[in-house]
């Protein structure tokens, strides 16, 4: 957030060109948001509150704030700055809060129109520099009901196209990013290909998981091993339990709404597979049968020592 010193004209002038009205008119604030930190020139932070400034100057608006989010998405309302600027309009601080274009204030109709009403209550307008909305009158507030539902058609629609893209991948036994599972290698037409190095790795793994029965032994013995010809990994339990898991391995390969058997995916006999996910199963199971109920006396210190924490708190108020 910018504070702009209103009592000092000449630093009004020098950033915009144009002074700006003092006075009795309304106080505004200028919210620009980036959703990428390498715009194009029309949508960088710089450029959004320029327009946005020279649009006050024009309606004698004086400006006390600018509030920037950079590299945020606007899909939803969890962003520091827009937070802030919320906070600030509920406490009255200004009168209306000027965007470059809808899209930078939300990409969410129901957002847009929560948060409208929710400015309205406080007194609060929003103006679009280049929709030419204004919801302090009613033809603003139709216009930017309608301009709020292209922006989330657009959303939906590129949402929708993604989607296709990644059912056409699919149907190709594609691979849908540059990070392929350990074992294969993403080829120029993205179909995966095995690298044998890493494959042999693979099948390694599986075998240490049915000796030591141990995703955390599995890992620190991976750790302490040196594999120059595979890609270097840190191993984590976690890591390990995803390559047990991780069904391309026996050839099912599941992108989108494709499940497929591929033969020249599989890294690992399906037999071996089951008998992972037995014995992976099988342990979890146990564990959690073993393990002994708290005992009575133990349950009732707990309970006690919260209740005591929770009356200290209430005395300190």
């Amino acid at each position: 957030m910018t504070r702009l010193p209103n009592n000092d004209p000449s630093n009004q002038i020098a950033t915009t060109g144009v002074p700006i009205q003092a006075a009795d008119d309304l106080t505004a604030v200028i919210y620009a948001r980036t959703s990428s930190p390498g715009q194009q020139e029309g949508y960088s932070i710089d450029e959004q509150v320029r327009q946005c400034w020279q649009r006050c100057s024009s309606l004698g608006w004086t400006v006390s704030h600018i509030f920037r989010d950079e590299a945020v998405s606007g899909s939803d309302t969890d962003r520091e700055m827009f937070q802030k600027m919320l906070s600030r309009a509920e406490a009255g601080w200004f009168d209306v809060i000027v965007v470059w274009k809808l899209d930078r204030f939300s990409r969410s109709l129901m957002h847009a129109v929560q948060l409208e009403q929710e400015l309205r209550s406080w007194d609060v307008g929003l103006h679009s520099v280049t929709e030419h909305i204004d919801t302090t009158t009613p033809t603003g507030r139709f216009n930017f009901r309608n301009i709020s539902s292209a922006s989330e058609l657009e959303r939906d629609l590129i949402k929708q196209r993604t989607q296709m893209g990644m059912i056409g991948l699919a149907a190709n036994h594609q691979w849908p990013n540059d990070n392929p599972p350990l074992g294969y290698r993403k080829c120029e037409d993205a179909t995966l290909e095995i690298i044998p190095a890493e494959a042999d790795l693979v099948r390694i793994i599986f075998d240490r998981y049915l000796r030591l029965r141990s995703m955390p032994d599995v890992a620190t013995e991976l750790e302490a091993e040196s594999h120059p010809e595979c890609r270097q990994l840190e191993w984590t339990p976690h890591r390990v339990g995803k390559i047990l898991k991780n069904e391309i391995y026996i050839g099912e390969y599941t992108v989108a709404d494709v499940d497929e058997y591929v033969e020249e995916y599989q890294i690992v006999e399906k037999r071996r597979f089951e008998t992972v996910t037995q014995v992976r199963n099988r342990f979890q199971r146990a564990r959690k049968s073993v393990r002994s109920e708290m005992p009575r006396n133990r349950k009732e210190r707990r309970i006690q020592n919260v209740t005591n924490q929770y009356s200290e708190f209430l005395e300190t108020q």
